[in-house]
C-alpha cells in the first residue's frame, strides 16, 4: 500500500515517521506547501534517514504522477476552505484520503455545502474521505459515543480533556493566547486571534447524530488561564499574571435543554502548579457512566496514530465523506497490515 503525506510539520514528520514502521505500506512520497529550494528528497524534507530516495514536491500534482500512491494523509492545515483545494486534488487523482483538519471531523456541521460537494466528488471517483484525529475524532466524541453504548436512555454527557500545550510551537502557541495579558487575550478572543480548540462543533454534531439529537444551538466561551507562578519552554517564557492557555468550554443544546457539555482546558507546564493532566467523560442516564484516564493520552502521538492506523478502515469503506463515528473502531497496527487491506470487491490490495 503505497501512501503519501501532504505536510513537512511536526504532525507531517511524525505521520512519516510511523508510516516507514508499517510492514506493508511504503511511503511513496511527500508533499510540502512551503517551497523548499534546491529539496527534492523526503528524507530532507522531514529529517528522516528512512524516507531517503522517496520524492518530494510542492507540486501536488506532479508528486502524484511520479509517486501512484492509493492513499493520502493530508496534515497541512485546521481549517476545512484550507484543506479542499487539497482533497479535491487527491480525490480527483483516485486517492482514499484521511485529513487531519479539524473541521474536516464532521464537516456537514459548519459547511454542510462543502461536506456535500466531498460526498458526491468521492462518491464519483470510488474513493473515501475521513477526518481524524485525537480531538476531535477520538476522546471528545468516538470515544464519547461508544460509552453510550451501554446506555438505555443518555440525559446528558460532560466530557474533559486537560492537556499540557508544552510540547506545541509558537504557532499553536498564538492560538490560545499563550503569554497574553488577560486584556489582551480577551481582545485576541473577540478579533479571533485568540480560537482556543478547534472542533467542538464538529465533536457535539458527532456526538449528537450517533444519539438521534438535533441540536439547536451551540454556546462557547474561552477565558484564559493565568500563570500564578513563571512558566518556560522552549518557546515562550509565561511570567505571573500573564496566559498560561485557554479554557475552551462548550454547550450544545437539543430543543433548549443543554444535553452535552465539552470542557477543554489548555496550557504550557501545568503540572507546575499541580495540574494534572488527562481525559474525562461523564455520562447522566441509565445506568450513570464515568470515564477517566491520567495523564492525558498525547496529541501528537495519537493524531498521527489515528491517521496512520485508519488506513485500513479508509480502503475497506464505502466510497464517500465519512467521519469517525460511520466506521468499525481504530485499533493498533501491530503486523503486517497487508492481510487487513481487503479491497472493496474483497481482493488482496498490494
Amino acid at each position: 500500500m503505497k501512501v503519501v503525506v501532504l505536510g513537512t510539520g511536526r504532525m507531517g514528520e511524525g505521520i512519516a515517521r510511523l508510516l516507514l514502521e508499517k510492514p506493508g505500506i511504503a511511503l511513496a512520497g511527500v508533499y510540502g506547501r512551503r517551497p523548499r529550494p534546491g529539496i527534492t528528497d523526503a528524507g530532507d524534507a522531514v529529517g528522516l534517514a528512512g524516507a531517503r530516495g522517496t520524492p518530494f514536491d510542492n507540486d501536488l500534482a506532479a508528486l502524484l504522477d511520479r509517486a501512484r500512491p492509493q492513499v493520502a494523509i493530508q496534515a497541512t492545515c485546521s481549517r476545512l476552505e484550507d484543506a479542499m483545494g487539497e482533497i479535491r486534488i487527491l480525490v480527483d487523482a483516485g486517492l482514499d484520503v484521511i485529513s487531519i483538519a479539524e473541521e474536516l471531523a464532521y464537516p456537514a456541521c459548519r459547511s454542510p455545502d462543502a461536506a456535500r460537494e466531498l460526498d458526491a466528488l468521492a462518491g464519483r471517483r470510488r474513493v473515501t474521505v475521513l477526518g481524524t484525529g485525537i480531538n476531535p475524532g477520538f476522546v471528545l466524541d468516538l470515544l464519547v459515543i461508544a460509552l453510550t453504548g451501554v446506555c438505555q436512555r443518555v440525559d446528558r454527557i460532560t466530557a474533559t480533556r486537560v492537556n499540557d500545550l508544552s510540547p506545541y510551537g509558537p504557532t499553536v502557541l498564538e492560538s490560545q493566547g499563550v503569554g497574553l495579558s488577560p486584556d489582551a487575550f480577551a481582545a485576541g478572543v473577540a478579533a479571533g486571534a485568540v480560537v482556543g480548540h478547534r472542533g467542538f462543533p464538529e465533536s457535539m454534531a458527532m456526538i449528537a447524530g450517533a444519539l438521534g439529537w438535533r441540536l439547536s444551538r451551540i454556546e462557547q466561551r474561552r477565558e484564559p488561564v493565568v500563570a500564578r507562578v513563571r512558566r518556560e519552554t522552549p518557546f515562550v517564557t509565561v511570567d505571573p499574571g500573564r496566559v498560561a492557555g485557554c479554557r475552551h468550554t462548550a454547550v450544545g443544546y437539543v430543543e433548549d435543554v443543554p444535553r452535552i457539555e465539552l470542557v477543554h482546558p489548555q496550557q504550557v507546564c501545568p503540572e507546575i502548579e499541580g495540574v494534572e493532566t488527562g481525559d474525562e467523560i461523564a455520562i447522566a442516564g441509565e445506568p450513570d457512566v464515568r470515564f477517566a484516564g491520567r495523564p492525558e493520552i498525547p496529541g501528537g502521538t495519537g493524531t498521527a496514530a489515528l491517521a496512520v492506523n485508519m488506513i485500513p478502515r479508509v480502503v475497506a469503506a464505502a466510497p464517500g465523506l465519512v467521519s469517525m463515528a460511520d466506521l468499525p473502531v481504530p485499533a493498533a497496527i501491530m503486523g503486517d497490515v497487508r492481510h487487513l487491506l481487503a479491497g472493496r470487491r474483497g481482493e488482496v490490495v498490494a
